[in-house]
């Protein structure tokens, strides 16, 4: 069976990302191995002078090399994290930075890098508290993903987002989850 890592940068147990992603990586779930990555309460730490100097001595954590193998292995990743700051909450980046590792998601030929990964698609699951949409330029979250994917190797981006939930009815919060989650079922199809 295919293999699909479910990165959850999600952090309130009522999280409406969560909401929308769980029914979707269930129905993935049919046809993939799953392995779940929680962020929330692991504390990855930032990469600075320390790590970078150890990294630059072959230095990694055995538990991160490995973690990042099983990335640049996995079929196909979903991350699921809430827009915030205009992006995605800062967890999500210093794992990211954490797994971006030379020889393991990707590499050098001294002119310039390439990625080792094997995934060829990719879910982003959000919710958006405003009204800014995919490809806004004030929304910075997959303008990341879509660079990140560019170094490890990453297949085709999917994005999945409600919008303006911070500002919308109980009741049009439960129905821009619904639809979201209805066009998430849509690109499993084909995911």
């Amino acid at each position: 069976m295919d293999k699909l890592i479910y990165i959850d940068a999600t952090m309130r147990e009522e999280s409406r990302t969560r909401m929308i992603a769980e029914p979707l990586v269930g129905e993935l779930a049919k046809r993939y191995e799953i392995e779940r990555i929680k962020l929330d309460g692991v504390d990855f730490p930032a990469v600075g002078s320390r790590i970078l100097h150890d990294r630059d001595n072959g230095i990694v954590p055995q538990e991160y090399a490995d973690m990042a193998g099983r990335i640049a292995a996995a079929d196909r990743i979903v991350i699921a994290a809430p827009f915030w700051d205009m992006s995605f909450p800062s967890m999500l980046k210093v794992f990211l930075e954490n797994m971006s590792l030379f020889h393991i998601t990707f590499d050098s030929d001294d002119t310039h890098c390439y990625g080792l990964c094997r995934c060829e698609k990719v879910l982003y699951v959000t919710t958006r508290g405003m009204n800014i949409h995919t490809g806004d330029p004030l929304e910075q979250a997959t303008p990341y993903i879509k660079a990140l994917s560019c170094l490890w190797g990453l297949g085709e981006l999917f994005v999945v987002a409600a919008e303006n939930m911070d500002y919308s009815t109980p009741e049009q919060i439960r129905e821009k989850i619904s639809d979201a989650v209805s066009e998430g079922l849509e690109i499993c199809r084909r995911f």
